[in-house]
């Protein structure tokens, strides 16, 4: 034999009907049906009110919320948001914070829900992160100016079909964006230019850091290229990163990637409206975008040009009296002692010092640069080959 199934709503009928019938006291109706005085009186009173249909359960939400957010600011939430699609909620609590003053924001928490309710946000799975340290090798920029870093974003297609190079140059103190140029290759030739205008307008950093590809780096001494044998001519230390890791640069690589989906996705139709576009980003990324590192301030409120300023002529490197000078030639070449002697095609027009070191050996400077040395080999004189240093790092 089954049990009886004994439905709520069913005890609650019967209830409100005894009830009204007053058969009983009410206290002993409500230990016959073993709820509280309390309780029945609830069930009684809605009864009362709307009959049978005030028996249903109510929802226990609270009907009023003191603390909920206006729908006028909801609105600029969401107006924002559209603005800047790739924003999020602590990027547009300081944004509306600016264009607001004196208004009261809701917390980004807050705002991250609003942008849920109205289908802003859509949901993704989250990636673990492992945390790097700094590489050792590299130097951890202090103040503005002090490190440099370059490099070509991805190449891609406009819709002419013609090729764009980004060049970007940026400082990994402040996180500004000194220059986002649209190259149509990655030469030292259309490379140069660029970075002349960039000294002209900010002054000259102490260090750039590139990694080991063209127009940077080579296979040649020390991996130098003309571009950077140009900044070391100007005061400028070369600084590379290890081979096969874009993580040791890891500020600017993160930038490409915003400015890969803010500006290439799709892109323009020609290079100049895509380096109109480029222009909008960066003046976007440096004055208006905070940025969570600089503890949500904008790049353009910690940098300042530097007050080393470029030179209108660049001096050669000097040398003790005992040296001897040489200048290299266009084909890469010193003439010693009535011989062609290679040095390397990036030092083309480099003054360089040769210093005796014994008998056999003579070490060649670029200024502060050891190149390596030329050798005397009995009567076959020097040989003509230039050797780098074995502790320098190979490049690709």
């Amino acid at each position: 034999m089954a049990w009886n199934k004994v439905l709520p709503m069913d005890e609650r009928r019967k209830f409100v009907l005894e009830a009204d019938l007053a058969t009983c006291t009410f206290l002993g109706l409500c230990t016959k049906y073993g709820i509280s005085r309390k309780t029945g009186y609830k069930w009684y009173n809605r009864y009362l009110e709307d009959g049978f249909e005030g028996l249903v359960e109510r929802s226990h939400a609270a009907r009023h919320c003191p603390q909920r957010t206006d729908r006028w600011i909801e609105e600029l939430i969401v107006e924002q948001r559209d603005r800047h699609p790739k924003w999020g909620p602590k990027k547009l609590a300081v944004r509306l914070a600016k264009k607001n003053p004196g208004m009261r924001i809701p917390a980004p928490s807050t705002i991250g829900e609003v942008l849920k309710r109205r289908g802003k946000i859509k949901p993704r799975r989250r990636r673990k992160y492992q945390i790097c340290k700094w590489p050792g090798a590299l130097t951890k920029p202090e103040r503005p100016n002090h490190v440099w870093a370059a490099d070509f974003k991805g190449w891609f297609r406009l819709g002419n079909a013609r090729r764009c190079d980004p060049l970007t140059i940026s400082d990994l103190f402040s996180r500004y964006i000194l220059g986002c140029s649209a190259l149509a290759g990655q030469t030292v030739k259309k490379a140069k230019p660029v970075f002349k205008r960039r000294f002209q307008e900010f002054g000259l950093p102490e260090i750039i850091r590139v990694d080991n590809g063209a127009p940077f780096g080579s296979n040649g001494v020390l991996g130098l290229t003309s571009l950077s044998m140009w900044w070391v001519q100007l005061g400028i230390r070369v600084e590379f990163i290890a081979p096969g890791h874009p993580e040791q640069n890891g500020c600017h690589e993160r930038m490409h990637r915003t400015l890969k989906a803010d500006t290439t996705c799709p892109p323009e139709h020609n290079t100049h409206m895509q380096q109109k576009r480029f222009d909008d980003w960066r003046d976007e990324f440096n004055y208006k975008r905070p940025h969570e590192a600089l503890n949500m301030l904008c790049p353009g409120d910690l940098y300042e040009p530097s007050l080393n300023s470029y030179p209108r002529r660049i001096k050669d490197f000097g040398y003790p009296p005992y040296f001897e000078k040489r200048r290299v030639r266009e084909a890469g070449q010193i003439i010693w002692n009535q011989r062609p002697r290679f040095i390397g095609s990036a030092f083309h027009g480099i003054l360089v010092g040769l210093e005796p070191v014994d008998d056999n050996y003579w070490r060649v400077h670029a200024g502060d640069l050891i190149l390596g040395k030329l050798k005397y080999v009995g009567s076959e004189g020097l040989r003509p080959t230039v050797s780098a240093p074995r502790n320098q790092p190979k490049k690709r």
